[in-house]
């Protein structure tokens, strides 16, 4: 228990300042009203009004001694023995000052003063039993607010830890591709200008639509389409590449940059100089409430090991702390390594 509910909001908050005292003021009102009708038959309006406020009040001094002094300095400590002792010390002084006030109130009525007198005990019971229910409330009202201050904690790392992964992503696909136009200008190839189209059209995307938690599943599809024209450009007729969409493309979103990288991986690791005719196929099948994605491509004999690349697979690292990340317990990723294929397939619920 590090503090406690109350006391937190008289030191933090502004409105405890300028507006907050209002609403301890109504909530005691609105006590001293039922009290007030409650008894009101039996004793008449002014004695009736004179003992309810002093209730009310001798029950106010003891919540605020409680909320405000006793919970923060021992029982917050988890000094619980100590604290109990001193509420039921608090409860000793007020209770015979209480008492003493309501004799002198029904100074006129005998019967009055004798029952006050005679009921000491249940006077200060119901005084413990108000400040014991004040250090519940103390403690179910911290706990609601540490659980809050918690998950706004959460919610503000993994919007960061988000922002930063994608940081990582975007540049990386960005390196690879001009990497790409580099090798066709450095052959003076007829197909760098519509290379710098689909570029642009790429990095449109990831500029402009990127930077929302989820992008309409469409946008995500034509980027990966963009981005198979660079590799069908690059590539020529070395490598076969297929992309099959099946099922309807409707309102579905998604978070962005979720496939690329295991695209991106098939072509930087899983292919190679050592294949003559490789091939790469995509498979996305799309429903209402997920998507099914799959990817298979060749691999070549002597394709290194990628635990052994300091620079390959950041693009999986990444796309897999998202996936924890945006949905937990929502997706299923499976990868075979295979000595003459490679696949992943990814199911996704939306």
């Amino acid at each position: 228990m590090k503090a406690f509910a109350l006391r937190r909001l008289l030191e933090k908050s502004p409105i405890w300042e300028h507006r907050g005292w209002i609403g301890h003021v109504m909530f005691w009102l609105i006590l001293l009203t039922i009290l007030i009708i409650t008894d009101f038959n039996q004793v008449g309006w002014p004695l009736v009004f004179f003992q309810k406020t002093v209730d009310v009040i001798f029950y106010a001094l003891i919540i605020y001694i409680n909320l405000n002094y006793l919970i923060p300095r021992y029982l917050s400590k988890k000094k619980f023995w100590i604290y109990v002792g001193f509420l039921i010390l608090a409860v000793l002084i007020l209770t015979p000052i209480k008492i003493a006030i309501q004799v002198l109130l029904f100074s006129d009525a005998p019967p009055f003063q004798n029952y006050f007198i005679e009921n000491q005990s249940y006077i200060f019971m119901s005084m413990f039993m108000v400040g014991s229910s004040s250090t519940i409330y103390g403690i179910v009202s911290d706990w609601f607010i540490h659980q809050s201050e918690k998950m706004e904690l959460q919610t503000q790392t993994m919007q960061s830890e988000l922002k930063f992964l994608k940081s990582q992503i975007n540049p990386h696909f960005l390196f690879n591709t001009l990497n790409n136009l580099y090798a066709l200008t450095l052959k003076k190839s007829d197909d760098a200008p519509e290379i710098v189209l689909k570029l642009s059209e790429m990095m449109r995307y990831m500029l402009y639509e990127c930077n929302e938690k989820e992008v309409p599943l469409y946008k995500e599809v034509t980027y990966m389409r963009n981005y198979l024209d660079l590799e069908r450009l690059r590539q020529h007729k070395k490598i076969d590449i297929n992309l099959d969409v099946t099922g309807e493309i409707g309102d579905q979103r998604i978070a962005p940059l979720l496939f690329i990288p295991f695209i991106e991986n098939s072509f930087k690791h899983g292919l190679g100089n050592q294949i003559n005719h490789g091939w790469v196929q995509i498979n996305l099948d799309i429903h209402p409430d997920k998507v099914a994605f799959s990817i298979e491509n060749s691999k070549g004999p002597t394709q290194p090991r990628l635990t052994h690349r300091k620079s390959g697979g950041i693009g999986l690292v990444n796309v897999r702390r998202r996936l924890n990340l945006i949905y937990p317990n929502q997706y299923q990723l499976q990868i075979k390594n295979e000595p003459n294929r490679y696949k992943v397939s990814l199911e996704l619920k939306l």
